[in-house]
């Protein structure tokens, strides 16, 4: 409490002339205090709170100056060095790797999905693996093997193999629903090769030639209908060796070599025939068991006299 007392004087005289006193009252008094002090008292146990539940997430959390727990924070990244982690809403990150002495695992109860996108935010590719199918959505697919070769490319308009050799092991082998193009079609060591079109046609093409080649078998062709073979420009060659069993083994109404020339070269000649054809001229036979031979021509048919079956 101050206490100030003013002191006038009279105009003309210098005696002081007493003047009342006024008393002000500075401070917090009453029940204000007591809610200052209770404020005060509530900041305290607030704060007493929060530093203690400051220090309990610190040890919870395990942070150190290295990072939180097995969690270290580098200047080239994040590294957990021991344990699993869990992510409960997206990961954004440039690269992730595993530990040097285990494997990467992704795991989900859903599905995983990974996102690639441009400057704009726009998805350019997109991979998801979920319990029942894997899905990939990209413009071009390359799959390349450790040495950086290619092994496999496809995009919107065809798909590349770049290993030599495609193998198919299924047992019922692989299905085209439309053309293929290969150099070359092979089946494996002892087992057989079969091109089967079950409801249509089977066509094999070629601008330089097909070559159809048994090396310790034969060659076989079965038809319902006819079996025609046609030579638009060019020869029609028969070698016996492969035309013989293709001739005893068909099971068509009837053959056609369509061609302005057949020649089989290779057909067994008879020892005996007409000893006064001078011509060079031989008629070809057909034994009972479908065997064909030459056999010297003469005025009538020699194939009877002269059979070589």
């Amino acid at each position: 409490m101050v206490r100030e007392q003013y002191v006038t004087t009279t105009q003309g005289s210098s005696v002081p002339t007493p003047v009342s006193e006024h008393v002000y009252k500075i401070g917090i008094y009453g029940w204000r205090k007591r809610c200052l002090y209770l404020f005060v008292l509530l900041l305290i146990i607030i704060l007493v709170v929060n530093f203690a539940l400051t220090i309990w997430i610190l040890r919870v959390m395990w942070f150190n100056t290295e990072g939180m727990g097995h969690l270290q924070v580098h200047p080239d990244g994040v590294k957990l060095e021991d344990g699993e982690s869990e992510f409960l809403f997206p990961v954004y990150a440039q690269e992730v790797h595993s530990r040097e002495d285990s494997s990467l695992l992704v795991h989900s109860s859903e599905n995983v999905s990974l996102n690639a996108r441009n400057e704009n935010g726009d998805v350019t590719g997109r991979i998801s693996v979920g319990p029942k199918e894997a899905q990939g959505h990209t413009r071009n697919l390359l799959i390349n093997s450790h040495n950086d070769n290619m092994l496999f490319t496809a995009d919107g308009d065809q798909a590349v193999i770049g290993p030599d050799k495609l193998r198919v092991t299924g047992p019922e082998g692989a299905l085209f629903q439309h053309s293929v193009e290969v150099p070359l079609l092979r089946s494996e060591l002892f087992k057989d090769l079969r091109l089967e079109s079950p409801t249509r046609s089977l066509t094999m093409d070629a601008p330089k030639g097909v070559h159809i080649k048994a090396l310790a078998g034969n060659i076989e062709a079965a038809s319902n209908m006819d079996v025609i073979l046609q030579s638009s420009a060019g020869l029609c060659n028969c070698v016996v060796l492969l035309a013989l069993p293709l001739l005893s083994t068909l099971s068509a109404v009837q053959l056609v070599l369509d061609a302005e020339t057949v020649r089989m070269p290779s057909l067994p000649l008879s020892k005996g025939g007409d000893s006064g054809n001078t011509q060079g001229l031989y008629e070809v036979c057909v034994c009972p068991s479908g065997k064909l031979f030459l056999s010297k021509a003469g005025v009538t048919s020699t194939c009877s006299e002269n059979q070589d079956c």
